[in-house]
């Protein structure tokens, strides 16, 4: 049996949107257990309303909760007896396979670092979230946990997008891109150039596409973006934005005339469509990837359908390992990287002898 562990108390609509959403999961995963840790007086009622089932789970009280505009340091400090740090030291203790939380980001960030520790040969840890383009969906990382980073540090993001994607989708070489200011080689920082290297020398194992601008998000051009913290970060708010423009536009324009809301009646099934496809909460969950067991942050405003979109997804990482496949991709690289580099300076050695 599988075993979630669950900050119920843990942002904006919680603890309902938290309950709520594992009632929609619960029924279809009748195997996974659930431990939920947060206020027991506002938790038990709300599992009484939504009837849960009672043999699948379990509510660990505690009063304290890190609030969502708690500094991380504070939270690492004062916040020992918090649902955040109780759901999160669950995984730790072996209690259960990963933790799942809709709360303050840095804290989550912060907690689950000093708890889980680093995978062996990544250097940091990486927001990957999924998202929509016009082809299928890609997942895009870092999205905000380094706001600079080295070319180690991208080499390892790829790799990690790279496992990510491929247990998703089950895509057995997905495209890689590093995104950049333009697709040229000779355009970007140094330490860009550099990862761009090091993944051409894996061009056996990783599908490297090569450099992507910010346009290429949205069309589809690649199936993992990696790039540092910031830049992802300002790419995703950037594509948010756009979204909701484009929707407020729309909702605008059908409401500028009589013909305007006539022809709405006609458009309504395709706008469905489109609404649909662009729901934020239907990619709702990402991955603290690097770290030694599974940690996932919903949405802050997460509501009962995006919570419970954020928990399948977990669930489904869980079922296929995805830290240890992490792991065992990483060692492959590390060992293939070495063998790579000893056989240059070989080589190199011979060319001297020669000389």
């Amino acid at each position: 049996m599988l075993v979630i562990a669950v900050d119920a108390m843990g942002g904006d609509n919680a603890p309902e949107s938290v309950i709520a959403g594992v009632k929609l999961v619960q029924k279809e995963n009748p195997d996974v257990f659930y431990l939920l840790y947060g206020d027991e007086k506002k938790i038990l009622p709300l599992t009484k309303k939504y009837r849960l089932d009672e043999s699948m789970f379990k509510i660990y009280h505690t009063e304290a909760v890190v609030s969502m505009d708690e500094k991380p340091s504070v939270a690492l400090r004062t916040g020992r007896e918090s649902s955040l740090w109780k759901a999160i030291y669950a995984v730790r203790s072996g209690e259960a396979q990963a933790v799942i939380s809709a709360g303050n980001t840095g804290a989550l960030m912060a907690m689950s670092k000093i708890c889980f520790g680093m995978i062996a040969n990544v250097d940091r840890p990486a927001i990957a979230v999924v998202m929509p383009t016009l082809k299928e969906d890609c997942v895009a990382l870092d999205l905000g946990a380094n706001a600079e980073c080295n070319a180690s540090n991208l080499v390892d993001f790829a790799i990690m997008g790279h496992v990510f994607y491929q247990i998703l989708y089950k895509k057995e070489h997905p495209s890689i891109g590093l995104l950049n200011i333009g697709s040229e080689e000779s355009k970007g920082r140094d330490e860009i150039k550099e990862a761009a290297n090091t993944l051409k020398k894996l061009g056996n194992r990783f599908n490297y596409h090569g450099f992507v601008e910010g346009n290429d998000i949205g069309i589809g051009t690649v199936n993992v973006y990696v790039s540092d913290g910031f830049s992802g970060n300002v790419s995703l708010k950037s594509i948010e934005g756009t979204s909701k423009l484009i929707m407020g536009i729309l909702k605008r324009a059908f409401k500028s005339s009589v013909l305007a809301k006539i022809g709405l009646l006609f458009a309504l099934p395709a706008l469905k469509k489109i609404k649909k496809t662009v729901d934020t909460r239907r990619y709702n969950g990402a991955m603290m990837l690097g770290l030694n067991s599974l940690c996932v942050k919903a949405h802050g405003n997460s509501d009962p359908f995006g919570f419970s979109c954020a928990l399948r997804r977990t669930i489904d990482l869980v079922r296929h390992n995805l830290c240890d496949e992490i792991r065992r991709h990483m060692e492959e690289v590390v060992f293939e990287m070495e063998a790579r580099d000893e056989e240059e300076a070989s080589q190199k050695r011979h060319s001297l002898l020669k000389e």
